[in-house]
């Protein structure tokens, strides 16, 4: 946690700011893998 995404499980779990921030991030991470798992089966199954 500290590492990934620079706070603490403890500030992590005590304020909703920082919540909604990591867990926005993560969705933009997932979003942007799931992007270029299509673009790569797009040129493989061409």
């Amino acid at each position: 946690m500290q590492q990934s995404h620079g706070m603490g499980y403890m500030e992590y779990s005590r304020k909703l700011d920082k919540r909604l921030l990591v867990e926005k991030r993560r969705e933009q991470s997932y979003q942007k893998s799931r992007q270029v798992i299509a673009e790569m089966d797009r040129q493989v199954f061409r």
